[in-house]
């Protein structure tokens, strides 16, 4: 491994022969992943410590309705699905991953300033579409970042040593607004500055030390200026394996609702969670961190897919964990220990399933596509289910997605069920091989 304190990558050459030279089995990552996951940990240490307030935020400090609250967190799940496919098709476009990666990044330690300030519905709504706009503008090109940065048969392993950094900071993040809020009653202000301070040190190290790693492979690099750019296939995205993972992706993002209302739910039936609210977040990043790169390993040797529809089983365990009239400390550290599964299975796995199904010219934009589909389900499955809470009440709301989870998994199973075979590598490109007649397709 090594820390490259420049913006060029090392020569691809140089790469190859590391790789052959490589025991088989190895599970080493490149430095480059290391450093986009330290990055990835200072500004999830910035976002997650606001994440972790948030909802009492809006429903203590500010008073408003669980419906505003919906509508919050379905604009801080989904908004950023406005720019995540410009985002991936940028940095597919101009080949500069790293730099698109950058300005998404930027945009969002900008937003961390407008936090001082706002105090309204109005004000927060814009504050978070900032914040969540450079989220989506970055995410796409940084995991495309990693992917070039890692061995095919390495991919899932690689996408859980980052996802484990950055959930590292999602749980220091929690822990921090808890402590602030400790020492100073109604500290919000001190949290919102501790964040911003955060976000720009991620920034300058991305800046800084994060080699610009290029996605393209040596003969499109090596071509003359006057030669074409390889034509973008958008076929590989709108059509065969992808449009199943699309199509599963955002089936399942419509019945996985915000974290904040299982911890809402868990708060109003549970002594233990109302006390240490700002530390459920910890508790289901612990999970995940712990979770991460094993079930990215295991989704390496099993298949991503499988993973992928494993993990929501996980989730429908979250929800019945949090629904049932259980208010002891165990039911609740169960509830997040299940969550955190949940997003391990997911999270980083999505993204691998999605560069592996895709070609170099077009890794970052179906990555994005992936990313897309999930948001804007999830927008509109927090702002929905906000609504269904005010309704039928919080456990009933709860029961409700439930049991269209019970039934939505086995069909998301069938629909996937090419891509539920273990991987087999492909002698040449060390990608899973699937079968002919649904790659024709």
């Amino acid at each position: 491994m090594y820390i490259s304190f420049s913006n060029k990558p090392k020569p691809d050459a140089g790469s190859a022969a590391e790789a052959t030279a490589r025991p088989p089995g190895a599970r080493a990552v490149s430095s480059t992943v290391v450093t986009l996951g330290v990055v990835s940990m200072l500004t999830d240490i910035s976002s997650e410590s606001i994440t972790a307030i948030l909802p009492l935020y809006v429903t203590g400090f500010l008073g408003l309705s669980t419906i505003a609250f919906g509508f919050l967190d379905g604009f801080y799940q989904g908004i950023s699905a406005l720019v995540r496919i410009a985002g991936g098709y940028t940095s597919d476009r101009l080949d500069q991953p790293k730099w698109v990666a950058f300005t998404g990044y930027a945009l969002a330690a900008v937003a961390r300033v407008g936090l001082l300030f706002a105090s309204g519905f109005t004000m927060l709504t814009a504050v978070i579409s900032a914040d969540r706009i450079g989220k989506g503008i970055r995410t796409a090109p940084r995991d495309a970042v990693i992917t070039a940065s890692s061995r095919p048969d390495n991919l899932g392993a690689a996408f859980g040593v980052h996802r484990t950094l950055d959930n590292i900071g999602a749980a220091v993040g929690p822990l921090l607004a808890f402590f602030i809020l400790l020492l100073i009653p109604d500290g919000y202000g001190t949290i919102f500055v501790a964040s911003l301070a955060f976000a720009v040190i991620g920034v300058t190290i991305l800046g800084l030390f994060v080699p610009n790693v290029r996605t393209r492979p040596v003969e499109a690099k090596t071509r003359t200026v006057r030669a074409p750019r390889p034509k973008f296939d958008w076929s590989v995205i709108t059509s065969g394996p992808m449009r199943r993972v699309l199509a599963a992706a955002g089936i399942l993002g419509l019945l996985t609702i915000g974290d904040g209302f299982i911890y809402l739910v868990l708060q109003a039936r549970s002594d233990f969670a109302a006390q240490w609210f700002p530390l459920l977040y910890v508790g289901t990043n612990v999970a995940f961190l712990a979770l991460a790169i094993p079930l990215g390993r295991l989704a390496d040797r099993v298949g991503r897919a499988r993973v992928f529809v494993y993990g929501h089983v996980a989730l429908l365990g979250t929800y019945l964990a949090a629904a049932f009239p259980i208010a002891d400390a165990a039911a609740t550290v169960v509830c997040l220990i299940l969550l955190g599964a949940f997003y391990a299975s997911t999270d980083g796995v999505l993204a691998a399933l999605a560069a592996q199904l895709t070609t170099p010219e077009t890794r970052g934009t179906g990555i994005a596509a992936a990313q897309t589909v999930v948001a804007l389900s999830r927008f509109i499955s927090a702002a929905g289910f906000g609504i269904l809470w005010y309704l039928v009440g919080r456990e009933t709301s709860m029961f409700i997605v439930a049991g269209m989870l019970v039934v939505a998994v086995p069909l998301i199973a069938v629909l996937l069920r090419p891509l539920l075979v273990t991987p087999r590598p492909d002698a040449a490109s060390g990608q899973p091989a699937l079968d002919d007649s649904e790659t024709s397709r």
